[in-house]
């Protein structure tokens, strides 16, 4: 079990993801919880031994601020587009590791294609860690979702691939430092 950094109660009735299984259960008001990571934007935190993933747009329940939404200049190009949305890949975590799935080596693509109203549709394939992942699913929405709050970005399909399977020769140097996996 992962360290508890601090204890809130929530303010209010809060939607939450089992982990690992990937249930989605509701945690009462006045519900003491155990915030043991807070990356990205979402909370991973224990309750009565469990660990759950609580959303970014639910942190109020938390009494934290919700994540910040990317921003571009009005004339930004498809590179800037581009950059941002890797930015906000960056910003998506596993809720049992603390880093990013980029760093992870999990996004295996990520295509800008160019909509008839000049905007634009992202197409990622990523994988897992393990393709038995309850959270994958999840994973793979909140990337969605974060590509989605690009500007300029209408649509993006996130799709779980597992060929090539995923290994630790992906994670980015930073990645395998951070988890000893040399």
């Amino acid at each position: 079990m992962m360290n508890v950094q601090e204890t809130v109660v929530l303010d209010r009735d809060t939607e939450a993801i089992m982990i690992p299984a990937g249930n989605k259960v509701v945690i009462q008001e006045g519900a003491e919880v155990g915030i043991v990571q807070s990356l990205g934007g979402s909370f991973t935190v224990t309750v009565q031994g469990h660990m759950l993933r609580i959303d970014g747009k639910d942190a109020d329940a938390l009494g934290k601020e919700p994540p910040p939404r990317p921003e571009l200049p009005e004339n930004a190009s498809a590179e800037d587009i581009e950059q941002a949305v890797w930015d906000q890949l960056k910003t998506v975590f596993d809720p049992e590791i603390p880093i990013n799935i980029v760093d992870l080596g999990l996004v295996y693509d990520c295509d800008l294609h160019r909509l008839e109203d000049g905007n634009y549709r992202v197409d990622i394939d990523m994988t897992l860690t393990a393709p038995g992942c309850g959270m994958g699913d999840v994973i793979a929405a909140d990337a969605r979702g974060k590509v989605l709050a690009v500007p300029r970005v209408e649509e993006a399909e996130v799709e779980i691939v597992f060929d090539p399977p995923w290994d630790r020769s992906m994670m980015s140097d930073e990645a395998r430092l951070a988890t000893g996996m040399f």
